[in-house]
């Protein structure tokens, strides 16, 4: 059959569900705004949009070992440093690294830039 377990005894979900922005979890670190894109958890991933003002930066915490991530940047500039290598994403660019090492976002740039942070966790066995 190949359905997960966790979809045959979870409650019916609803066809269509509205989720206004206010609904969604936000958090800041430092002048990075950190959005949660999706409303439902996902397991094993974790799927984040960044707002990062001009001249800020962020520093990524490392994840479990084997973790992959994938950075996309939709608008303005992200520099991304990790493994000793920089990077820099410009609107429609993706970058994958692994997650589990030291890594920081920054935006060199005068505007806003907005990236989305893919991260796919390893499973804890």
């Amino acid at each position: 059959m190949q359905v997960p377990l966790d979809e045959l005894i979870a409650e019916p979900r609803a066809a269509c569900r509205f989720y206004p922005r206010d609904q969604l979890t936000e958090k800041r670190r430092g002048d990075v705004r950190l959005r949660n894109l999706l409303p439902d958890p996902l397991p094993g991933m974790v799927l984040d949009r960044m707002e990062l003002p001009p001249r800020s930066q962020l520093t990524g915490v490392p994840h479990m070992p084997g973790t992959r991530e994938y950075l996309a940047c939709e608008a303005g500039t992200i520099v991304l440093a990790a493994a000793g290598e920089r990077w820099t994403l410009r609107a429609g660019d993706v970058v994958v690294f692994r997650g589990d090492q030291r890594h920081s976002y920054a935006n060199p740039g005068t505007v806003i830039a907005v990236g989305y942070s893919v991260v796919l966790l390893v499973p804890v066995s």
